[in-house]
């Protein structure tokens, strides 16, 4: 693909937040951007130019989608992959389709993972509760059920203590007995992720780590720079080279890892879109995650990463952001409202990064 030029337009699935901090930096390199999403009030659709509503099962409005876009990317797994495919059989699409078909169900990136020799906790896959009364005999009698699939913030996952007959119904109860894997427990001391970016020709710059806390299996705050050796630091960077050359990647990617106390680096999934511990790069880097995934998908220069400040991202969830016209009073701080009109517990409003 050539380079895009000046006044071009990115055409981006989905109309969260994501698609709407991509929208922003866009702007600012002088593209023009267009989203595809069913929802008409979507947070992304206050800052575009064009909206297309439409299921993304609608042949004719991603016929229209792909007429008016001169790259197409996405910012959610839940886009169907079929209509995915479908557009690349009219536009170029980074990252490609593969990347979001693998990492849609966690059965095959599990298994993708793991034939390119990358750790992850053990797994086993479940369909019923034969297998998973064996996947958890496996395991010892403790784990984590997780859907394959629309798994996100500590949705689809069930800890699971025990092998008898109840205790695997009750768990496939609560999943709706939709086809999962088993995951054992990683005893892990951090929980990390590198943010990545991988241009056309294959050259590849990283973002510091930051160091994740969640709550409820929502991420609640990031911390940059990750209190890590130099030796686990470049073992996180092979790794995220290793998963962006096999997948011929273009974009930014985030990788999410367990490490244990020894410092032993497990993969836990890979995001094949910008991401929510990458937040930080708004204000502590010159060049956001945001502005690296439009460079990339564009064909242009990928920028530095270097940051220039030490930072903590904190999540306004749910009422949190009520708090916005204090943190603006706090010296040091950079606020993001995410424009969502309905404000609900456990919904991810915004966010803050403190500098320091």
């Amino acid at each position: 693909m050539k380079a895009l030029s000046l006044g071009m337009t990115i055409g981006i699935l989905g109309g969260g937040q994501l698609a709407r901090m991509l929208s922003f930096a866009a702007a600012r390199l002088g593209f023009r951007t267009i989203i595809f999403a069913p929802e008409k009030d979507c947070a992304a659709s206050k800052v575009v130019g064009n909206h297309i509503i439409a299921a993304y099962t609608d042949q004719l409005a991603l016929d229209h989608f792909s007429r008016h876009s001169d790259v197409i990317t996405y910012e959610s797994e839940n886009v169907p992959i079929e209509s995915l495919h479908y557009l690349a059989s009219q536009a170029f699409i980074a990252p490609h389709p593969k990347a979001l078909e693998i990492a849609q169900d966690r059965f095959f990136e599990k298994k993708f993972l793991n034939e390119h020799n990358l750790a992850t906790a053990p797994w086993w896959g479940v369909e019923d509760q034969r297998t998973l009364i064996a996947a958890l005999t496996a395991c010892g009698g403790d784990g984590l059920l997780k859907t394959r699939r629309f798994g996100y913030d500590g949705k689809g996952q069930v800890r699971v203590t025990g092998q008898n007959r109840n205790i695997a119904r009750r768990a496939l109860d609560r999943i709706d007995h939709v086809p999962a894997i088993l995951e054992g427990i990683v005893d892990f001391s951090k929980e990390i992720s590198m943010i990545a970016a991988r241009g056309y020709m294959g050259d590849i710059v990283f973002f510091d780590i930051p160091e994740n806390f969640h709550k409820y299996g929502i991420l609640q705050r990031s911390v940059v720079p990750a209190n890590l050796s130099s030796k686990t630091v470049r073992v996180v960077q092979e790794i995220t080279r290793t998963i962006l050359q096999a997948l011929h990647y273009v974009g930014v990617i985030a990788v999410e890892f367990f490490v244990d106390s020894k410092e032993c680096v497990y993969v836990n999934e890979f995001a094949p879109r910008v991401h929510n511990s990458g937040h930080w790069t708004e204000a502590a880097c010159v060049v956001s995650q945001f502005e690296q995934h439009i460079r990339a998908i564009a064909g242009w220069p990928l920028g530095s990463p270097l940051r220039h400040s030490d930072c903590v991202m904190q999540n306004l969830i749910g009422n949190d952001i009520m708090e916005i016209p204090r943190l603006l009073e706090e010296s040091g701080t950079f606020v993001h409202h995410y424009g969502k009109e309905e404000l609900r517990s456990g919904r991810k409003m915004g966010h803050v990064i403190y500098l320091s």
